[in-house]
């Protein structure tokens, strides 16, 4: 059974740092691209940041280029979102996510809050 947990998330000040954790179960996360959504109140939902499975490849969202990276650590199977120098903009739910052959999965999500 496919399932993703985030966690990492919680509130910081401007400028800080957090790092969110997405732990895999019921697949492997190297054999299939994995992204970082997240979603304000009252917004879309937009992609942050992902990672293909063959040499890990990334991208990120321009607006978040230079202060967030994706990583994956596949002995833990697990995706990492460092995020940096965050704004209060960046405040919303971020998710997980799976993409396998047709299918997607999302993790539950977790809050991050940038306020002083």
């Amino acid at each position: 059974q496919v399932q993703l947990v985030e966690s990492g998330g919680g509130l910081v000040q401007p400028g800080g740092s957090l790092r969110l954790s997405c732990t895999a179960s019921g697949f492997l996360v190297s054999d299939y691209a994995m992204s970082w959504y997240r979603q304000a109140p009252g917004k879309e939902r937009e992609l942050v940041a992902g990672i293909v499975s063959a040499g890990g490849s990334r991208n990120h969202a321009d607006s978040m280029k230079g202060r967030f990276t994706i990583s994956r650590d596949n002995a833990k199977n697990t995706v990492y979102l460092q995020m940096n120098s965050l704004k209060p903009e960046d405040t919303a739910v971020y998710y997980c996510r799976a993409r396998i052959y047709t299918l997607t999965y999302w993790g539950q999500g977790t809050q991050v809050t940038v306020s002083s």
